[in-house]
């Protein structure tokens, strides 16, 4: 065992814990089963780095213009900063996670997830020199680890990193099922169907149809999740507590950005107003209400194709592949496992939508003490949508079919087919067709032979897929 103390106190720690007094006090206080989400950690290793980089930058190039010039406290020694930047490297891939013990739900506007950050990498930097945890007279978590930094600068651009890789993610799962919907849509531009409107027989349509609605809806979805980088670009690293960069030297507020651009290879730049994007969120805001978008459109995709697919209506014209047993008892059941999971996550989505927009509307004066929970809700969103896009390209769209043939003759015995015949007839006889139909139980050709209005010929033209689907008529047509 180990001692650390603080103003408030001592405590023994283990003699292996790469965590310090900070962390096991936030675990105290917040005892909740809430993980934090790994990428945000791995995040916010990235922008220590950057930072790091930028003060032995800022060492070099004092050392260079100004030799005999006095140098910030903290910037003695070297060394530590090249080592620590060595336990971010660790950091950036996960390492050492199992020792950041501050949950998700927690207080204090991120300084918990910051000081935890910092004990891992002072202590992993101290093994690095061969000294045991706990050295802080050789390596600080605060005096070092966190020199010229704020949790409030540091953990919301993190934030804004593990936003932007999700975002990619999310980017490709959207094109994924883009691409699926795209196939079904020429694999099936002529397979007739019916077109259904408050759950009742409408007009003829098609598979074509229904699945080009689908990917018009994904495009946009995809449009709009590739401009989220705009909103979510700007970051206050640099700006310090409260945006002023107060007790910060000039050369890191305007330098470490560059640095984190570099490390990154994302958009990130440095906000023209520091102390607007160190207390206002609404960019967060922003961006979540269009994954919430996406998370409509996930969902009344999975849930039409649910309802399509079941077995309410006799023998479906569409079938989704059969992924689990679905029941303990019934022998033989298959559910609609993978729409029913897109259908709850984007439910999720909802929630954690109404969680970022009031708590983003909670912050006080010059700072958000809620960003950890936001933040949070945010990555859960994106790691959400993220599995959904997943699983309906790869076990639901990929392999869904649709029996043409069977949905064609179910249309043929539909009354929704008599409006195609309106312009031809009139409404009177269209009516008079539909009345037959379900009075006999007929086919469409059956009830018009009955009733003598068309010619077999003239009816089966006009019943053709390309007739049947093309955008309005012209007077050519009712020749």
């Amino acid at each position: 065992m180990r001692t650390e103390k603080d103003f408030l106190g001592e405590v023994s720690l283990p003699s292996d814990a790469l965590y310090g007094i900070n962390a096991w006090r936030s675990s105290r206080n917040f005892p909740v089963e809430s993980p934090f989400h790994r990428e945000w950690y791995c995040s916010m290793a990235l922008v220590k780095k950057a930072c790091y980089r930028c003060i032995q930058s800022f060492y070099s190039a004092a050392r260079a213009g100004f030799p005999d010039e006095k140098l910030p406290a903290g910037m003695e020694d070297m060394e530590v900063f090249s080592l620590l930047e060595a336990a971010a490297d660790e950091m950036v891939e996960g390492k050492h996670f199992d020792h950041f013990i501050v949950p998700a739900l927690q207080g204090g506007a991120g300084t918990s997830i910051n000081m935890n950050v910092n004990e891992i990498l002072a202590n992993v930097a101290l093994q690095k020199m061969g000294l045991p945890a706990g050295r802080y007279d050789r390596i600080d978590p605060f005096r070092h680890a966190n020199l010229f930094q704020s949790t409030n600068d540091v953990v919301p651009s993190a934030l804004k990193l593990a936003v932007m890789q999700l975002l990619h993610e999310l980017e490709e799962g959207i094109n994924l099922l883009r691409s699926s919907v795209e196939g079904q849509e020429k694999r099936h531009r002529n397979s007739l169907r019916i077109a259904y409107t408050q759950m009742q027989q409408a007009l003829p349509s098609s598979y074509g149809m229904l699945f080009s609605a689908y990917s018009d809806a994904f495009s946009r979805d995809w449009w709009r999740v590739s401009k989220c980088f705009e909103r979510i670009k700007v970051v206050n690293l640099g700006g310090g507590a409260t945006g002023s960069g107060m007790a910060l030297p000039r050369y890191y507020v305007m330098e470490v950005v560059p640095h984190l651009q570099k490390l990154t290879n994302l958009p990130v730049t440095r906000s023209e107003n520091l102390t607007d994007t160190t207390q206002n969120l609404d960019a967060l805001v922003e961006v979540h209400a269009i994954l919430k978008a996406h998370a409509v459109n996930l969902e009344k995709v999975a849930a039409d194709l649910r309802l399509l697919s079941s077995d309410l209506t006799g023998q479906a014209e569409l079938s989704i592949p059969q992924r689990q047993t679905g029941s303990s008892i019934m022998p033989g059941k298959v559910n609609p496992v993978v729409p029913e999971f897109v259908v709850s996550t984007a439910h999720k989505v909802y929630s954690n939508d109404m969680l970022i927009t009031s708590l983003c509307g909670q912050g006080s004066a010059d700072l958000n003490p809620y960003l950890p929970t936001i933040g949070h809700a945010m990555i859960d969103s994106l790691k959400s949508l993220i599995a959904a896009c997943k699983t309906l390209h790869g076990n639901l769209l990929k392999d869904l079919v649709v029996r043409s043939e069977g949905a064609r003759d179910k249309l043929l015995y539909s009354v929704s087919l008599t409006t195609a015949l309106i312009p031809h007839i009139g409404y009177s006889k269209a009516l008079s067709l539909a009345e037959h139909m379900r009075e006999k139980g007929c086919s469409l050709p059956e009830a018009n032979e009955a009733l003598g209005l068309l010619s077999r010929e003239r009816l089966d033209y006009l019943l053709k897929p390309e007739n049947l689907l093309k955008l309005g008529y012209s007077l050519k047509d009712l020749r």
